[in-house]
């Protein structure tokens, strides 16, 4: 039977299923900054590639999380009525939408990866090429990664978090132990750099969500994705209900990518260390996004249950809660990215100018983190409750206005200028969606 999140003590079952988001999404992290640290070592040149490159599969991370929030919310408001039936509807329909999307993103990759790579203008010649083997390769075969991801929101959905944090793991030591043999070759094996790192996070990712299939097949237990048919009609029933509440997630995801490709357009004016920067920096900062980004989903499915029970008074205690958990979290990274920059860069760059533009990115994201946890726990909050329209609305306009902020700060301080549009926007993110979270709770018009 599924984990019923709508009965026991509200820390206790909130922590229980956290744990494993949250080890799962460091595990992310940790995949990513295993990449760059061994790319490290073939130059910023080829770090600025794959730069490029990851900002197409973060794209589609964007496009993935239509099926993934869709069925992880559908589902779980389902098993909060104890509808099983519709359940089950849901959770097929958003494996097979997620399989689909995965293949035509894909493919729409392959015939247009010129353009895409060329939108960032990148001069030099080493770091063009790096871009594009990497993305060729990542986006390719990013169908793994779909449905990996939705896979990973079904599971959340049914309170079981330990079986994505298993296959996670496992899919980290793959990672781990391909990403030093296939970037640098060691002994008789080829030396293939930025694409010996694509194929093994791609590989990893297979690994990934061939266990959880398994988990399915083998798992003694009811679950609502047994019995999921690939290539069975999806009933429009289920199709309108995925996308309702999925495209406004998928639309908020697309568009802050498209901006934040925007801005790395702005960036690589600066030079090949500046978008390398940018790129590690990034999933430096993942600590912090990836952990908070674990608890929100864990929040996502604790209260789209509750609230299908009609247990509001339990949402609310929930959320704040969470509210405390994740705050203290960002603040305790905002003081390691401000008081240490210089020790976290150096890991990830060997030459000079690199490190300085790195530490300068490092302070002036730090004063931010504390105010992304907490945006992006309540995004977690307002969509259980479904109110995923109402997030990409506050989401897109806020972090659109980081463009001509960006180009005003930038003509003042330089590269700092953009780092300080992206620290200000999330600042006021993370205050606008939490006094929205409270303002509907208190009007009671969820």
């Amino acid at each position: 039977m599924e984990g019923n999140l709508t009965k026991g003590p509200i820390m206790k079952t909130l922590v229980k299923l956290a744990i494993p988001i949250m080890a799962s999404a460091f595990l992310g992290t940790l995949y990513n900054i295993t990449d760059m640290a061994w790319i490290g070592l073939l130059g910023s040149k080829a770090v600025a590639g794959v730069g490029v490159g990851g900002m197409f599969t973060w794209l589609s991370q964007g496009l993935a999380s239509m099926a993934r929030m869709g069925g992880q919310v559908q589902v779980a408001q389902c098993i909060g009525r104890g509808d099983r039936e519709k359940a089950h509807g849901f959770a097929q329909a958003a494996v097979q939408l997620s399989a689909a999307m995965g293949i035509a993103y894909a493919v729409l990759c392959l015939i247009f990866v010129n353009q895409m790579v060329g939108f960032f203008r990148l001069e030099d010649a080493e770091a063009q090429a790096a871009a594009l083997a990497y993305t060729k390769i990542a986006c390719g075969l990013i169908v793994f990664s779909f449905l990996t991801l939705t896979l990973t929101g079904l599971y959340t959905a049914q309170g079981d978090s330990k079986t994505p944090f298993m296959a996670n793991l496992i899919g980290l030591v793959t990672n781990m132990i391909l990403d030093p043999v296939l970037i640098l070759g060691p002994g008789p094996f080829p030396r293939l750099g930025v694409t010996g790192a694509a194929i093994a996070t791609v590989t990893a990712q297979a690994i990934v969500m061939s266990i959880m299939i398994l988990g399915i097949i083998a798992r003694k237990k009811e679950n609502v994705l047994k019995g999921t048919r690939l290539f069975a009609k999806i009933p429009a029933e289920f199709l309108r209900g995925i996308c309702r509440i999925g495209i406004p997630t998928a639309i908020q995801g697309m568009a802050y990518c498209g901006i934040s490709m925007i801005l790395t357009r702005m960036v690589s004016g600066y030079g090949a260390e500046a978008v390398a920067t940018q790129r590690v920096g990034g999933q430096i900062e993942s600590i912090s996004w990836n952990t908070a980004d674990g608890f929100a989903a864990a929040l996502n499915a604790f209260v789209a249950q509750n609230y299908g029970a009609g247990e509001r008074e339990r949402v609310r205690k929930g959320y704040q809660v969470s509210l405390w958990t994740v705050g203290i979290w960002g603040v305790l990274v905002s003081a390691v990215f401000i008081c240490f920059p210089n020790a976290i860069a150096d890991i990830f760059f060997h030459e000079p100018k690199a490190v300085a533009t790195a530490v300068g990115y490092l302070v002036i994201i730090g004063f931010s983190e504390a105010f992304m946890c907490v945006e992006l726990t309540t995004i977690g909050a307002l969509s259980g409750l479904g109110r995923t329209r109402l997030c990409s609305v506050i989401s897109i306009v806020l972090t659109s206005a980081r463009i001509p902020l960006a180009i005003v700060l930038s003509g003042i301080m330089g590269l700092d200028g953009i780092w300080w549009a992206l620290t200000s926007t999330s600042i006021v993110k993370g205050i606008i969606f939490t006094c929205t979270f409270f303002w509907i709770m208190r009007e009671k018009s969820v």
